[in-house]
């Protein structure tokens, strides 16, 4: 009776830790745990965007809408501060973006040496726009250092280069290499020329099978007294 009532005790206590187990682990790696927020971060994202000009209304959304809302408004500060653009379109293309500080690197880097506001905000744009805005970044200043390209030239350039890449064709040749076409080979084994085809079969039928005589064998009726 003691082993079985310690049986079920071990039993129970395995089933409850790996239960507990099993929450720890949800818990750990569930969405809400994924990003640590504060109200402080909040409260940052909200102080910085009023700063730069943002409407209560405006800010309230951008902050509230936010999965990091203190990159957000970092992004819309750093942009602002370098570029002098307005902080509303600053703001509409931060918030879209998935990685809101590389943005930021992205348009600041470009816009460094550029006088004219329109290529600024080409820069803000095409930033956006891109899926890897430091690499992008990295393609328009390095091509306009030894080419005389204009910006928006250069962007046009890059921007489609990146492109390129996320979708690259996968029938892509180098040059000097033959395409080696696929042909689906069947091994068959062929037929001698004398072989002889097997008969069909030629057993007899009940059509051809010929009727046994009857018993012609004298009877004692038959045979002569």
């Amino acid at each position: 009776m003691l082993s079985q009532k310690n049986y079920f005790t071990a039993t129970f206590t395995g089933i409850c830790f790996s239960a507990c187990t099993m929450l720890a682990w949800f818990a750990a790696y569930s969405p809400v745990h994924a990003v640590n927020t504060s109200y402080k971060d909040y409260r940052l994202c909200a102080f910085q965007l009023l700063k730069v000009g943002i409407g209560e209304e405006n800010a309230s959304k951008a902050c509230a809408n936010a999965l990091r809302p203190e990159e957000v408004s970092a992004c819309v500060i750093k942009i602002e501060r370098q570029t002098k653009l307005a902080a509303q379109d600053i703001l509409a293309i931060c918030r879209q973006a998935r990685r809101p500080r590389s943005l930021a690197k992205c348009v600041n880097g470009i816009s460094n040496n550029l006088e004219q506001e329109s290529a600024k905000t080409a820069a803000l744009d095409y930033c956006g726009r891109s899926l890897l805005p430091v690499r992008f970044a990295s393609c328009v200043v390095g091509l306009r250092a030894q080419i005389k390209f204009e910006p928006v030239k250069a962007m046009d350039t890059c921007i489609d280069a990146s492109e390129l890449i996320s979708n690259t064709d996968p029938s892509f040749i180098p040059e000097g290499q033959e395409s080696q076409k696929f042909t689906p080979t069947f091994e068959t084994q062929p037929i001698p020329e004398n072989m002889q085809p097997i008969p069909e079969n030629t057993e007899p039928t009940p059509e051809n099978i010929q009727p046994t005589p009857e018993n012609t064998e004298p009877t004692p009726e038959n045979t002569e007294k």
